[in-house]
């Protein structure tokens, strides 16, 4: 599929059929503004949703201890591929770029330790 521009009337649907299909994914945020540069606003934390709201024109992007907002975007693209979704890309009105990247966290397998007897 690759990266797809979508249609503001695709949004709603769209963020809601992610946010069904997400879970145990977590997600990195960045924000690259053209006054304050790149940013990191969170990183790996687990990805609980993301919701379009058309009459507030907010996309709101959740994540376990952050809750993140933008008001009134411009553009959305999306990376998906056979795997599912990559990433995201929303630009608000202002020219700010929030990028998420997704991924699946990493299963550390469990060890288990001899006890001395």
């Amino acid at each position: 599929m690759g990266i797809q521009k979508l249609n503001r009337d695709e949004w709603r649907a769209f963020c809601d059929r992610i946010s069904k299909s997400v879970e145990g994914k977590v997600a990195e945020v960045r924000i690259v503004s053209p006054k304050l540069g790149n940013q990191t606003e969170a990183r790996w934390l687990p990805f609980l949703g993301l919701v379009y709201d058309p009459r507030k024109d907010t996309i709101e992007i959740a994540l376990e201890g952050l809750d993140h907002t933008i008001t009134n975007p411009s553009e959305f693209y999306a990376d998906e591929s056979a795997a599912g979704l990559q990433n995201f890309e929303i630009i608000g009105a202002d020219g700010v770029r929030e990028i998420v990247t997704l991924k699946s966290p990493l299963i550390m397998a469990s060890r288990q330790v001899a006890k001395p007897t």
